[in-house]
């Protein structure tokens, strides 16, 4: 008998473990180009780590928002997020330097300042019991309306919106002597259809996925600001794994993040086309003006870094990165 329950006792210790399960909450919608990215990283985790690890989406907000998102994160009720970098920002200050205004004209200069500041800011995370498993460029945002803007005289009757939680952007339009509206992003296509707001400042793939392009008539080609995403995971979550799956879900949700800047950098072009073709135009700031604007945002920037607000290091290391010369 002694025998017997021992070798059922190795039976049971050689069977699988059962999967650990990665909760994650998004605002991206089912069957978005972010959530095929995502569920296929997710698909790829569990053969990686043969079953061992599950990871579970809960798509379009269903769970909140970023701040509720983060909430649970705490509670353990979520283990991760794909959050906005000004809703991070709360958790971990230099979390919105991609957003900075007015810091990039392109997805290359984007592409170089990543290779250097992605290790310091996935370090900055890790300090603050956060693991960045991915960071995913939305788009430039632009300034998009029902009516041209060329001029100050112009810029100064708008109704902007901007996002409620957006400091950032918040303090750069009053630099720049705009009166923003604060609102949460759901109340954005009412306002729009109400004339309480009739600007906002978003990337081309945004206004259409969120159908506020039928109101955008005239955009400004001047990019304002670089959005991006983050993918974190709880480090508590993160500690309970082992080494090995680990490495299978960093490799895993990495490559999606990549894969996820190339569809989105498409999606932004191919949407623009689409909205020029139903009547968009796009226009430019006076040159004056639009050298007022960048003003406003170096103002905004400097300040951020003078308080600590923004890591005079992190900011420097994306500066050096631009200055230097392209390689060949």
């Amino acid at each position: 008998m002694p025998r017997l329950l021992t070798l059922l006792l190795l039976a049971l210790l050689a069977l699988p473990a059962g999967a650990q399960t990665i909760k994650i909450a998004t605002l991206a919608p089912d069957g978005s180009a972010w959530m095929r990215e995502l569920r296929a990283a997710a698909a790829e985790v569990r053969q990686g780590t043969e079953g061992r690890v599950d990871v579970k989406f809960y798509p379009g907000g269903v769970m909140g928002n970023d701040a509720v998102v983060l909430r649970k994160m705490r509670l353990g009720q979520l283990q991760g997020g794909v959050l906005t970098a000004s809703e991070l920002s709360q958790v971990y200050p230099d979390a919105p330097l991609y957003s900075l205004p007015f810091l990039f004209d392109s997805w290359d200069e984007v592409a170089r300042a990543r290779a250097v500041a992605d290790p310091m800011l996935a370090k900055g995370f890790e300090e603050r019991g956060l693991r960045m498993l991915g960071v995913s460029g939305v788009g430039f945002a632009y300034l998009m309306g029902a009516k041209p803007l060329h001029s100050r005289a112009d810029v100064a009757g708008i109704k902007l919106w901007v996002p409620h939680n957006d400091t950032i952007a918040i303090r750069t339009f009053e630099a720049a002597g705009v009166s923003a509206i604060p609102l949460p992003i759901g109340d954005v296509f009412t306002s729009l259809q109400t004339g309480m707001v009739d600007t906002v400042a978003n990337t081309p793939s945004g206004a259409v996925a969120l159908q506020w392009h039928g109101r955008m008539r005239h955009m400004v080609d001047l990019p304002l600001t670089f959005v991006v995403g983050y993918l974190v995971l709880d480090e508590k979550a993160w500690k309970k794994l082992s080494a090995a799956d680990q490495a299978v879900l960093a490799r895993a949700f990495d490559a999606a993040a990549r894969r996820m800047d190339a569809n989105v950098q498409r999606d932004n072009e191919a949407a623009l086309e689409a909205m020029k073709k139903q009547g968009l135009s796009v226009g430019s700031l006076e040159p004056e003006e639009a050298a007022r604007w960048r003003a406003a945002g170096e103002q905004v920037i400097s300040r951020m870094a003078a308080s600590g607000e923004i890591s005079p290091a992190l900011l420097a290391a994306v500066r050096e990165a631009l200055a230097a010369p392209k390689a060949d």
